[in-house]
């Protein structure tokens, strides 16, 4: 058994031409490995491919080229193996406003086939906080709720793989909160989560291995730490004790005055020290009232890749 939870290769997706819309490539050749029991960032601006990926590992959008095995199925030879191991919450809340909460897991585990004394749903419900509207009709949940029923709706044949398709879009922090607890839980337990989020915040801090799709391209996949230390850049704001300029720097350091008369300062810390950055402040008779660091966050590197490209 591998010990990649999805294994995707070559894969390709091109949408016929219709009107005067012309074909459209929207992926072209992804390579990607997802191991097992990891928390997987799938990452990249709108119209990069992500959902065209998300909906081939679902069986919802036939794939031109390539092949994908889902935990060590493949689509093609075992299409019912490769879709009962997967779970997608998708980004759009459909759901059926005639259904109770309960009613709705139930009919799903049927549909996938799971016997009725072997089914999850009164766990679920308390899982995703819904056990007091286990009999309300689904048109009554607030939309919080609605999007804390499609993670349940995902859980209920027990998939060994998770995906997140922008789960927390338009939510409020209670249930964002609420949300990644449950995810960290799942994942602890060995499910594997593929996440795909605009809030970058969010990927640095749950995911192990982030992948960056541009273009319907994977141009870069390393683990998350490696990622943040591609950006070899460091700024120290200096709040002065009394009002000051900037003094005159060298090439490797550039400034700026902030409204609030903080002065910041930027470099690499593979050039330059932050001792140098302090002495030259020093050297001008600029008084330190206040000094902080501040590195490169997730925001900075996705920037940097997509923005040349």
């Amino acid at each position: 058994m591998s010990d990649n939870a999805i294994e995707i290769q070559g894969l390709r997706k091109t949408y016929a031409a219709t009107g005067r819309s012309p074909a459209k490539e929207a992926l072209k050749g992804i390579d990607l490995d997802i191991p097992r029991g990891s928390i997987f960032g799938l990452l990249g601006p709108n119209g990069a491919g992500k959902s065209t990926l998300i909906n081939i590992l679902a069986g919802l959008v036939v794939k031109s080229a390539g092949t994908v095995k889902i935990w060590g199925f493949d689509q093609d030879k075992n299409p019912r193996q490769s879709r009962a191991a997967i779970g997608v919450m998708p980004q759009e809340p459909h759901l059926d406003p005639f259904f109770t909460p309960a009613g709705s897991l139930d009919v799903q585990a049927g549909l996938y086939g799971v016997p009725k004394h072997q089914r999850k749903t009164d766990e679920i419900l308390d899982l995703i906080g819904l056990t007091d509207k286990a009999d309300a009709y689904a048109r009554s949940l607030s939309g919080g709720m609605r999007r804390r029923l499609l993670l349940g709706k995902a859980l209920v044949h027990s998939p060994q793989v998770l995906v997140l398709d922008e789960p927390t879009a338009g939510v409020d922090i209670e249930l964002r909160n609420m949300l990644w607890q449950n995810v960290r839980k799942l994942n602890e337990q060995g499910m594997t989560i593929i996440l795909t989020t605009h809030y970058l915040e969010e990927a640095e801090e749950m995911c192990d291995e982030i992948a960056i799709i541009n273009h319907g391209e994977v141009i870069i996949r390393d683990s998350t730490a490696n990622l943040l230390g591609q950006l070899d850049s460091k700024t120290l704001v200096i709040t002065p004790d009394t009002d000051a300029d900037l003094p005159d720097l060298p090439e490797t350091i550039t400034g700026k005055k902030n409204a609030n008369g903080t002065l910041a300062f930027t470099y690499q810390s593979g050039k330059t020290a932050a001792d140098q950055v302090l002495s030259l402040v020093r050297e001008a008779g600029i008084a330190i009232k206040d000094i902080k660091s501040e590195e490169a966050d997730l925001e900075d590197v996705f920037i940097s890749l997509t923005s040349s490209r």
